[in-house]
């Protein structure tokens, strides 16, 4: 509901005990056949989770402008 932009996709909002409470919780009450773990942390070793799970990783890179750094310089007014 606060993000409705993400679709489908539930991003790991911190990692303290009860956001990773909160986190392992909501994933076992969504009907999905595996969830995709891409994060740095290796959240299956933290979490118990009622579904296959799969950990993801990824590369950017980037190709046209703007470039990622300029878009991060200027979203957090640095």
């Amino acid at each position: 509901e606060k993000y409705p932009h993400v679709g489908p996709l539930l991003p790991a909002m911190g990692y303290s005990k009860e956001q990773i409470h909160d986190l392992e919780i909501t994933i076992n009450k969504v009907d999905c056949e595996r969830v995709l773990f891409a994060t740095p942390i290796d959240l299956p070793k933290l979490v118990s989770i009622n579904k296959p799970t799969l950990r993801v990783c990824y590369e950017y890179r980037n190709h046209s402008r703007p470039l990622l750094e300029e878009v991060l310089i200027k979203r957090l007014n640095v």
